[in-house]
């Protein structure tokens, strides 16, 4: 049998760390690397398309210019379209707009730079904000766009960037790897050892629950490092745009397997928002392979994810 290894790539895009494992044959180890260097300057590309930080981002030519439809790129067009159905299939849950809530409690700039652009006390009220109909302020005709409202496609994009990423890969012939971009991860085919990719939870440990996935993908959405405080106040980065003013901290993270990043996105987030009885209710009802994560350590999970889950670990 031919010696198999993993060909590992880091680096920053997105706003997070990006880790990739390619697995490969010894000769096919300059063919690899070469592919991960392809992959990091999509990445980064991507990183120009969808950033709301970079003022020369394709999303920020949109929300500059409110009003007016505009030719999009190929991969904006997509996620806006997906958009649009996650929208509806949330009932409004899950919401672009936003942008608008972040910026006024202060998340105006990349997380790291936080401290310095937090808000004063008259900028904390967000009672006002209100959110229509989406499909009135996201339009979409052939290949233009018009944003009457400015948006943020941070909710799913990083998902559906790291989907197109797998299926490059899997173009180029690869079918073994593990994409990992900043934990939302596409585990395809298996390790170096012939095993499925083994992975765990942030803070569950692996004694408890280990995920084991195979041409599956996983997220987590939560709050453990986006959430900060002003003076009595506490807020976190995931908005529900049903009440804008309410942060809730009844839950750490919530976890969702499913077969593309970007519905794993999609559900985790949505599944955070619905709160920890809503959504584990909502999970159930759905058939989501789900795990709640609360801020005393107790996980819950759902009877879909116990029946991929190695029952020792999972009890």
């Amino acid at each position: 049998m031919k010696k198999r290894e993993v060909i590992r790539k880091n680096f920053k895009a997105l706003g997070t760390d990006i880790a990739v494992q390619l697995v490969c044959a010894e000769s096919s180890r300059n063919d690899a690397e070469k592919k991960l260097n392809e992959l990091q300057e999509f990445y980064l590309s991507a990183q120009k398309i969808f950033s709301r930080f970079d003022p020369e981002s394709e999303l920020n030519k949109f929300n500059q210019n409110l009003g007016e439809f505009n030719i999009a790129s190929e991969h904006f067009l997509a996620v806006a379209r997906k958009i649009l159905d996650y929208y509806k299939l949330s009932k409004g849950v899950f919401d672009p707009r936003v942008i608008a809530v972040l910026e006024q409690i202060g998340y105006a700039k990349d997380f790291n730079q936080m401290e310095l652009f937090l808000p004063t006390a008259s900028e904390l009220d967000i009672l006002g904000i209100k959110f229509s109909n989406l499909e009135d302020d996201l339009v979409i005709q052939d290949e233009t766009i018009l944003f009457n409202q400015r948006m943020d496609f941070a909710g799913i994009a990083k998902g559906y960037v790291t989907d197109v990423a797998g299926e490059m890969l899997r173009q180029a012939g690869w079918k073994n790897f593990l994409l990992d971009s900043g934990g939302d991860m596409l585990a395809i085919g298996k390790d170096a050892d012939l095993d499925a990719w083994r992975i765990d939870i942030e803070g569950i440990s692996q004694e408890r629950i280990l995920l084991i996935l195979q041409d599956e993908a996983v997220a987590t959405s939560g709050i453990g490092k986006r959430k900060w405080q002003r003076g009595e106040k506490r807020f976190h980065h995931l908005i529900d745009p049903k009440n804008p003013h309410k942060f809730s901290f009844d839950l750490q993270s919530v976890t969702v397997i499913a077969k593309t990043v970007t519905e794993t996105d999609f559900w985790a987030k949505m599944l955070f928002l619905k709160g920890k009885e809503d959504g584990k209710k909502f999970s159930s009802e759905n058939k989501l392979k789900s795990i709640f994560l609360d801020y005393r350590g107790n996980a819950w999970i759902s009877g879909e994810m116990k029946k991929v889950l190695n029952h020792d670990l999972a009890d």
